[in-house]
């Protein structure tokens, strides 16, 4: 079973420009990111918080806060 984590950001829109450096968008974003499992999520979580990139990443989104919420939905896929 493979699942997909939908992650809807509500973005500062004043800040739009310093989203897009994270991610491109409007003033709300989705990512659809798809995992082979939960367990497969989990470690790809791991993997940026380790990564150097990745974590300078989270670190200017929390200092520059043009986030203004984030929740994250797990989906599975319908086959037809």
């Amino acid at each position: 079973m493979s699942i997909v984590c939908c992650i809807r950001y509500v973005i500062d829109p004043f800040q739009a420009a310093a989203f897009e450096a994270y991610a491109r968008t409007n003033n709300i974003a989705l990512a659809l990111l798809r995992f082979d499992s939960l367990a497969a999520y989990e470690a790809y979580r791991a993997r940026i918080r380790a990564d150097d990139a990745g974590s300078a990443n989270f670190r200017d989104a929390q200092e520059k806060r043009f986030i203004l919420s984030e929740e994250r939905t797990f989906l599975r896929t319908v086959e037809a």
